[in-house]
């Protein structure tokens, strides 16, 4: 374990490095690493070179099989930990990044101390990762325990199940979890039923109030908007079968159009139709069983449909609520992510940036899409929601964050992109081959996306044009 004095000095070392102008970075990538990440690691690795933190055994295993076991467990927001019991070795340690103000005597949870954890764990947990199955991460026993524990309480704190959550939440316990991240559900469990009860109660109002009336009643720009909804909505996740039933469509149909009326400084914008469907499988999950390609919505009973819109109404409503310039006029939410995206990839990867630039590709061309679809167009539809989880879980912070995840995902193919040129590129791009991915590619792009923001979020000389 690092004595105080040696973190201070690890911390100070860590200030020094990112004051550099010309940091002098030379070091050999480690043999095992993946061609196509060297570049963007080398550019990275001077920070982390002797420190233990989220990530590093990504960084250090890369031949071997990764899996949810090697991703960080905290939201920066809410001070991600690595913890021991996380990895299902112990549930004694509560923190073991946790470090002690010097000047103070009380613990410190500043980024960098915050990413310090022992080199015992580390190890451990790369031996985990090694000999694990796939998606143990979310559903291994202690997780679950820790889960249970925190959905019991009589009242939910927020901030230990966003811990939690940040490195995904086991299926069945998905429907809570969200509605509770998201603000829907209230933490105190005596009000939850009367709460949801009420707000479905209200939607089903609005519906009667807004959708189900003749046309007659409406203005030319509803009737427009109406009709633009009911093209997109065949047009939503085309490659899984479920959401071409009728009855999904019309589901779908009704939450957005009473969604767009409600919200007249957007209305609806083409996109907002992806965000609905992970809202939509995760309620229908408490209900249907099985593979989504094999549901049927017919097997569930008006009642219930009418329950999970609502659900949906107000989950999207509360998703929203954090972006909402993000779907106004000229989307200028949009826009300023996607040029801090630009900045942050010119500086993690330079050779990528410089080779898109000359190439006279702009980042809106490929990237716009990504920001007004979270990504829902661009993974495998499966991996939807263990990536939900973790923007959920960044609660009001998710806006900045997702500049971070879509810079990992985007040097994910940081070698193959040099050799590309204008017109390749953007083929390559539109079609990403990411239909054979699974939670392992995943989790070393939330990995890779954490360890980049825990070194430039605090730091935005870093990040200046």
């Amino acid at each position: 374990m690092k004595s105080k004095s040696s973190n201070v000095n690890d911390t100070n070392h860590l200030h020094k490095e990112e004051n550099k102008n010309q940091p002098k970075r030379e070091i050999s990538s480690p043999s095992t690493l993946d061609s196509r990440f060297n570049q963007t690691l080398r550019n990275v690795q001077g920070l982390l070179k002797g420190r233990s933190i989220p990530g590093k055994v990504l960084l250090t295993r890369r031949a071997d099989p990764i899996d949810d076991l090697s991703t960080p467990e905290r939201s920066p927001t809410f001070g991600r930990s690595f913890s021991e019991s996380d990895t299902g070795t112990s549930d004694h340690v509560q923190n073991p990044m946790e470090v002690e103000d010097p000047s103070t005597g009380k613990s410190n949870n500043g980024n960098v101390n915050k990413l310090k954890s022992s080199t015992s764990n580390i190890e451990n947990t790369s031996k985990e990762a090694h000999k694990s199955p796939i998606g143990t991460r979310a559903t291994d026993s202690a997780r679950v325990t820790k889960f249970t524990k925190e959905l019991s309480a009589p009242t939910v704190i927020l901030e230990r199940l966003r811990e939690l959550a940040w490195s995904g939440v086991p299926p069945y316990m998905r429907p809570t979890v969200w509605r509770l991240l998201l603000g829907y559900a209230p933490p105190n469990s005596d009000r939850r039923e009367g709460v949801l009860r009420r707000k479905r109660l209200e939607y089903f109002d609005c519906v009667a109030q807004f959708y189900d009336i003749p046309d007659t009643e409406r203005s030319d720009d509803e009737i427009n908007m109406l009709r633009q909804i009911a093209v997109d909505c065949p047009r939503t996740v085309p490659d899984v079968t479920f959401f071409q039933q009728v009855q999904v469509q019309k589901s779908l149909e009704r939450i957005l159009y009473t969604w767009a009326i409600r919200h007249p400084a957007s209305g609806y914008v083409q996109g907002i139709n992806d965000l609905v469907t992970p809202f939509l499988v995760v309620f229908l999950s408490e209900y249907l069983e099985g593979s989504v390609d094999d549901w049927s919505i017919a097997n569930i009973t008006p009642e219930k449909i009418s329950d999970i819109e609502a659900d949906c109404y107000w989950c999207l409503s509360k998703l929203l609520d954090g972006m909402q310039d993000h779907y106004t006029f000229a989307q200028p939410g949009i826009q300023r992510l996607v040029f801090k995206l630009k900045e942050l990839v010119r500086r993690i990867d330079e050779p990528v940036s410089k080779h898109i630039e000359e190439q006279g590709l702009e980042f809106l061309q490929f990237a716009f899409r990504w920001f007004n679809c979270l990504l829902i167009r661009e993974i495998p539809f499966h991996l939807v929601t263990r990536l939900w989880d973790t923007y959920l879980a960044e609660g009001d912070a998710l806006p900045d964050f997702l500049v971070y995840i879509f810079a990992s995902f985007l040097l994910t193919w940081s070698d193959k992109l040099q050799k590309l040129d204008f017109q390749e590129m953007v083929m390559f791009l539109q079609h990403l081959p990411t239909h054979a991915w699974t939670h392992q590619e995943l989790e070393m792009v939330l990995s890779r996306a954490y360890m980049w923001h825990s070194m430039f979020n605090n730091c935005p000389s870093h990040l200046a044009s």
